[in-house]
């Protein structure tokens, strides 16, 4: 199968779907580990990461188009952003930290959102889809701080991973995008 990507942008790629493999792979063993009735919501997140993952698998090889995989992949993590980060957004014990990761999310989804109300997608910089992914892990990095500044119990260890995953298949979407605008 021919690839879409050159040697060098392949370690992108690569280092996306591994990092994103393993973590959900982790997170997939957290919910048999503490029980489906604890940790359905990861579940769910998961089935939306996976879905991410396979979509950067089919676009690497040929197989899904660059603007359905920009889309659907952009959907998926902008499912994730308001499921996650809005809608049952975790009680972070410092109010600013949660505040700033309330705002920073709705920024994320707007920015997600605006990507795709252009008609001419692909005028889309890659200066802009950078900014989204240093969004995410700008959250991600807030939500690092406050978990650290709780208490430590059983669910922290894959707490601390599952936050990391959005980030990574940002990175992975910012990856096949640099692609398609060379």
């Amino acid at each position: 199968m021919s690839t879409r990507f050159k040697k060098s942008q392949i370690r992108d790629i690569v280092i996306t779907i591994l990092a994103a493999l393993l973590s959900v792979g982790i997170m997939l063993y957290g919910i048999t580990h503490l029980g489906i009735s604890n940790t359905w919501p990861e579940l769910v997140l998961n089935a939306f990461y996976i879905a991410c993952l396979v979509m950067i698998g089919l676009y690497f090889f040929n197989i899904l188009g660059a603007h359905r995989f920009n889309y659907w992949c952009s959907v998926c993590l902008g499912i994730t952003v308001f499921l996650r980060d809005i809608i049952f957004a975790p009680p972070l014990a410092i109010y600013p930290l949660r505040l700033s990761c309330l705002t920073l999310s709705v920024l994320l989804l707007v920015m997600l959102t605006y990507f795709y109300a252009r008609k001419e997608w692909k005028s889309y910089s890659k200066g802009n889809l950078w900014i989204i992914c240093l969004i995410d892990m700008v959250i991600a990095t807030l939500y690092n701080i406050d978990i650290c500044l709780e208490p430590n119990n059983e669910y922290t260890g894959y707490l601390l991973v599952e936050i990391w995953i959005r980030p990574t298949l940002s990175y992975g979407l910012v990856a096949c995008f640099r692609k398609e605008n060379v």
